[in-house]
Formats: C-alpha cells, structure tokens, sequence
C-alpha cells in the first residue's frame, strides 16, 4: 500500500470517528450533562441530566438500532426514504423530555432544548421527504448555539467542531456541500431564534 491509500485510509477512518462522536443523539450526552451542571449547580444535576440522557440520547439510539436492524440499512440510514420512522421515534421521545424536564423543574434553558431537539428533527423530517439535508451538522450546530446562548462567547470553543463534523460527511460522501452547509446554518439560527423567544416564556 503506497502512502497515497495510506494516507486515503486514515481520511476515511477519522471521518467514520468523527461522524460517529458526533451523531446527534451522541452528542447531546456531554452537551445536555455540561448545561445541567452548570446551570442546576453539582448538587442538583443529576436528576435532570439523567432525564436528558435518556430521553435525549438513550431512547433514540435504541430505537433507530431497532428500526435499522429490522429495515436491513446502515447505521447513518443513507436511504433518506427509510429515515421517517427512526425520527418520528426520536420527535416522540424528545417532546416526551421535555414534558418530563418540566415536570421535575430543570433549568429553562435544558428543558426548553430538549424542545428544541423535538422541533429541530420535525423540520428535519419535512425536509427530508425532499432532499437529504445533514442530521450531523445540524446535530452539532445546535448545541453550538444553546452553548454560545447559555456561555457567551466560552461557548463557540464548542463550533471548533462543526467544520470537522462537515468535513467528515462529505470525506465519506454521505451529503454534498450544500446539505452540510444547509443543516449547519438551519441548525444554529433555529436553536438560537427557539432559545431566545422560549426561555423567556417558561422563566419570565
């Protein structure tokens, strides 16, 4: 093997890395844990933060896994046709978080993000019925946003990884340039615009 397959091989395995560190429900683990601590204090975070993971993450990963094994497709759904119930799924378990968030009194700022997940994948399920737009970039843009909005300007360390969460799409030719950029774009704006006009609504 030659130092240009080498070389090609490494690409493709940080890509394959990167896409999975930051598959949407994966991601939300550390930023859903970050924002409850710091926002419900290290004495009374966990309960919140347990709720986040499991209806934020741990629900949706075992569904899709479900529905990927039974629908004989890959782990990113390449098919967009076979993408509407994995994220019906995920919308399900996203809204049934946050009713629970509310319920327990988490910070505005998580439970009104977990709305935001809910939101964010309807308008990804309407989209995807007509083009292929990336759930990754979109996946990272928003926690971008709730950080930048929950962190001030701490918070865009957290964008450092949207190029590489872009990079790694399109190194493995899972979306072209105007799919990532499209879910980056459409994932910071809605986040933010939802955070600034809901949080005032739940904690005036």
């Amino acid at each position: 093997m030659n130092n240009i397959q080498t070389n090609h091989l490494s690409e493709i395995n940080a890509a394959q890395f990167i896409s999975m560190v930051a598959h949407p429900p994966v991601i939300s683990i550390p930023t859903f844990i970050i924002l409850n601590y710091f926002l419900a204090g290290p004495d009374h975070f966990v309960v919140p933060a347990l709720i986040s993971v499991i209806f934020g993450a741990l629900i949706p990963i075992s569904t899709s896994l479900i529905l990927i094994k039974k629908m004989h497709t890959d782990l990113d759904i390449t098919d967009r046709t076979k993408r509407t119930v994995p994220l019906i799924f995920a919308i399900c378990s996203y809204l049934l978080g946050f009713l629970v968030l509310l319920w327990f009194g988490a910070p505005a700022i998580v439970s009104v993000f977990m709305l935001i997940y809910g939101t964010n994948t309807l308008i990804i399920l309407i989209i995807n019925f007509y083009w292929k737009i990336s759930i990754h970039a979109m996946g990272i843009a928003g926690p971008t946003a709730a950080f930048i909005f929950t962190f001030g300007t701490v918070g865009v360390l957290m964008g450092l990884i949207i190029p590489l969460v872009m990079w790694s799409r399109l190194k493995l030719k899972k979306h072209t340039p105007s799919q990532v950029i499209a879910g980056s774009v459409l994932g910071l704006l809605l986040t933010w615009i939802q955070l600034s006009y809901i949080v005032p609504l739940i904690n005036p």
